[in-house]
């Protein structure tokens, strides 16, 4: 391990990234472009710097290509992604012996928040087109939002999400202390897409942050 301040705080392992979640992402990504049905895996790590270092050795490993490297204000995160779900988890356990660390020592994530709202107003829904980067929200259409810690893990919600209900992908927000998606459809496929998602994050394993 890097030192005894190092945290692992999100390995999150996509195994076939959808069709609205692969398009998004690359409205946002600066590095490789991710496409449909590639596996994907995030890492977010404590001290940020770290990041750098364990891209290295995940991209020499395997045929992975990194999509983002970044390094915010207190946490590190990256993401790397194949055609090949072996490369992906290959170049994940690369880095897991590099730092002499198991999946299982990545913090177990929690939903902060989740709201269903429909019928949505027409100028709320204005509103949020504004600053979205995928579909746009209609008037009358029911809002999903949903909030997790730590971020990245915004990831697996929204990608569960989408395989179990026809959603509109409208913004995922992976960077910071939480991580948030909108999603917007009818009442019914909000709720199942809210069950998906849910699900998702209940269901990944952790130590306590």
């Amino acid at each position: 391990m890097a030192n005894s301040e190092f945290q692992l705080r999100v390995y999150c392992y996509l195994d076939r990234t959808q069709p609205q979640y692969a398009a998004f992402v690359g409205t946002v990504t600066q590095g490789d472009l991710m496409v449909e049905g590639m596996a994907s895996l995030y890492l977010e790590m404590a001290p940020g710097n770290e990041v750098f270092r364990m891209v290295d050795v995940a991209v020499k490993a395997t045929e992975s290509r990194p999509g983002a490297q970044l390094v915010e204000r207190e946490f590190g995160m990256f993401e790397i992604h194949s055609h090949s779900q072996q490369a992906v988890l290959q170049a994940g356990e690369m880095v897991l012996q590099r730092l002499g660390l198991q999946e299982t020592d990545r913090i177990k994530p929690h939903v902060a928040s989740v709201q269903l709202i429909t019928n949505v107003d027409p100028y709320q829904a204005q509103l949020l087109n504004r600053f979205r980067r995928g579909s746009m929200l209609v008037a009358g259409e029911t809002l999903l939002v949903l909030e997790v810690a730590p971020a990245a893990y915004i990831n697996i919600a929204a990608n569960e999400a989408e395989k179990k209900a026809n959603i509109k992908l409208i913004h995922v927000a992976s960077v910071g202390r939480f991580g948030r998606m909108w999603m917007c459809g009818t009442e019914s496929e909000m709720v199942a897409a809210k069950a998906a998602a849910v699900a998702a994050i209940e269901n990944i394993e952790g130590r306590s942050a």
